[in-house]
């Protein structure tokens, strides 16, 4: 039993590794890296800052999300990039939410999927518990952004200059493009984008930035990828071990209906399970079909992609303890009470 257990978080962390590291870690490591490296902490803490207009700020940061098609570790490196560059928690962690909870690819496979009621509430719900998570945290962390951060609201500087704009765009198309780009057959495929996009990346940065600046960079990524990829690693193995051990029965038996209870156990589920993004459409199709209720349906549909062990471990080392436990405190309650009211009201 024992030698199952460990073989089953093995392959887990054979699978991720195999699947995830090239196509969307090292982009997602290197986009970090780049917004620490060049673009402008002023302007950053200007538009995204604690002192900065709440409603503008969360805004900004749940539409930009919408358009990083990231896991829920791809995530981190690149909203943890932006909150050391001055970010207010709130943004900061509304886009670790909206990224891979809602962006854009999910959405429409969820559409093609699950029909057009499901992807409307899946928006609703995201971008709901989106402002009430960086509301939350900004309140209880409040003291903390003070001094973190400060006003610049009179600063004319520049965010980010034409040729790093250019690199920043570029990293982030070899990171979007292996998923948006192929959606179906082969990994090699994917692999194959991934390389040709990266290779245009650094050609790109050769040819535009001295070595020092390029150096700088690097060497910021390469934190990053110190900080984050061990736990991520160890999160993997762990979720294979916990999937093992849960018998398929026990998902049909309690996430029927449309109790509190079931969608608590399905934000639950989805909190603790890795999803790669859009792997969680067909496995929500999947549960329903076997008689999970369309309530917790929507609460796994968030919760799936949008958290995971790995990404706890990651948040907790990144942000510190304190703020992950509010923060995963806070999508449990949020997740439970959306699937609730989704699965009684709406559908």
């Amino acid at each position: 039993m024992f030698l199952d257990l460990v073989f089953a978080g093995l392959s887990a962390l054979k699978e991720y590794i195999a699947l995830h590291v090239l196509t969307c870690l090292i982009p997602a490591f290197l986009l970090a890296g780049a917004m620490v490296s060049f673009i402008s902490k002023e302007v950053i803490i200007k538009y995204l800052g604690y002192s900065a207009n709440k409603l503008k700020s969360f805004s900004l940061a749940s539409f930009a999300s919408f358009f990083i098609a990231a896991c829920s570790c791809t995530v981190i490196p690149v909203a943890s990039g932006i909150y050391y560059q001055g970010a207010g928690i709130g943004p900061a962690f509304i886009f670790l939410w909206v990224a891979p909870a809602a962006n854009i690819l999910a959405i429409i496979y969820t559409g093609s999927i699950l029909g057009a009621r499901m992807v409307s509430s899946r928006i609703i719900a995201a971008i709901f518990m989106a402002f009430v998570v960086g509301v939350v945290m900004s309140i209880i962390f409040r003291k903390e952004e003070t001094k973190r951060t400060q006003t610049l609201t009179d600063t004319k500087a520049s965010i980010i200059s034409k040729r790093d704009f250019i690199l920043l765009i570029l990293i982030l198309m070899s990171l979007l493009a292996p998923n948006y780009i192929i959606q179906k057959g082969p990994y090699l495929y994917k692999v194959i984008v991934w390389l040709l996009a990266s290779l245009v990346v650094f050609a790109y940065a050769f040819k535009a930035k001295p070595f020092d600046e390029i150096k700088k960079w690097l060497k910021e990524s390469w934190w990053f990828v110190k900080i984050i990829f061990p736990l991520l690693l160890l999160g993997v193995f762990i979720v294979g071990v916990i999937g093992k051990l849960l018998p398929q029965d026990i998902i049909q038996k309690w996430l029927g209906g449309s109790g509190i209870l079931a969608s608590f156990l399905a934000t639950l589920m989805g909190q603790i399970m890795y999803f790669a993004t859009m792997t969680e459409a067909p496995f929500v199709d999947t549960l329903m079909k076997l008689g999970m209720g369309k309530g917790p349906a929507l609460a796994l549909l968030l919760t799936g992609p949008g958290m995971s062990l790995p990404n706890m471990l990651a948040i907790a080392k990144v942000f510190s303890v304190k703020k992950a436990g509010v923060y995963i405190f806070l999508v449990m309650i949020l997740g439970t009470l959306v699937g609730w009211f989704f699965g009684n009201f709406i559908f």
